[in-house]
């Protein structure tokens, strides 16, 4: 059966999945990956070959078994400032189908990102705007520096934000939305907060602790469990509360409890022991 990621993307982005990554800073550190954009030079803006490695490296991730929370940042003083500027001349002469498949593309490595099976913390210290805060909007934990502004600037330019506004939408909410899809006004990280697309706000010399505090606090909880957690908020958060999905959740929580992790970390819990995975995760880092 063809992937669909790649069927979407097509020729384009056949780059071989061991290929080293142009456009960003990938790292490992025991069960912790964390993917940085890499071209502080121009922003971090983002254009095809991006787009592409993004979509690589996150598809990667869905077989990975030891793999336990992702990093997702930037280097340099912004963390994305949209599209990048050549990318976007050359679209300016795209047809309509050109159109179409180039925005696809962008749409499964966003798709590809929130589809990742464990928690994906985004680390924010400078300004992201337009499809950066797509990206954001995909991440399961957002921790912002405060002097972080945000834009959704695609109206600025003519366009909309079509492709990230599932993301943005769920994120913020369609109130908020509402106004800053039509205005294109910069807001805070204050603000972000208050309408929920950001979780913490901090000092610029306070978010890689913060950062590594959530990851931290992620690794002494059972593995199979975070990764439950994320796919029970994903396929339970918008349906409504009927009889068939009570059954659901109270079959999920049975096969959960009678995992070998389930009973592991119950019977950790009444002797006041150690669960396995907190040991093997201090001894992977």
């Amino acid at each position: 059966m063809t992937n669909p990621i790649d069927a979407a993307n097509g020729p384009a982005s056949d780059a071989s999945h061991d290929a080293p990554f142009r456009h960003l800073a990938v790292s490992r550190e025991g069960p912790v990956a964390t993917v940085r954009l890499n071209r502080p030079e121009v922003r971090n803006a983002f254009h095809a070959d991006t787009v592409a490695e993004l979509t690589r490296v996150f598809a990667s991730f869905q077989d990975d078994a030891d793999l336990r929370a992702v990093v997702l940042g930037s280097t340099g003083t912004a963390f994305c400032s949209g599209a990048d500027l050549n990318w976007m001349r050359q679209t300016a002469d795209y047809s309509w189908v050109d159109n179409h498949r180039d925005a696809s593309r962008l749409a499964n490595m966003l798709w590809t990102l929130t589809r990742c099976p464990v928690p994906v913390i985004a680390e924010v210290q400078g300004d992201c705007h337009g499809g950066g805060v797509g990206l954001v909007s995909c991440c399961d934990v957002v921790v912002a520096a405060e002097a972080a502004r945000f834009c959704l600037s695609e109206a600025k330019l003519g366009l909309i934000p079509a492709t990230i506004s599932p993301y943005v939408i769920h994120a913020i909410g369609e109130r908020a939305a509402r106004r800053y899809f039509v205005t294109a006004e910069h807001f805070s990280a204050e603000r972000a907060q208050v309408m929920g697309l950001v979780h913490e706000v901090v000092p610029l010399d306070e978010l890689a602790k913060t950062t590594r505090g959530i990851v931290e606090a992620i690794l002494r909880n059972g593995p199979n469990a975070v990764r439950e957690c994320k796919t029970l908020v994903r396929e339970i958060g918008s349906r409504p509360i009927t009889h068939e999905l009570r059954d659901v959740t109270a079959r999920r929580i049975a096969d959960v409890r009678a995992s070998d992790e389930g009973k592991a970390g119950l019977n950790a819990f009444l002797t006041r022991g150690t669960p396995p995975w907190v040991t093997a995760s201090s001894e992977q880092r």
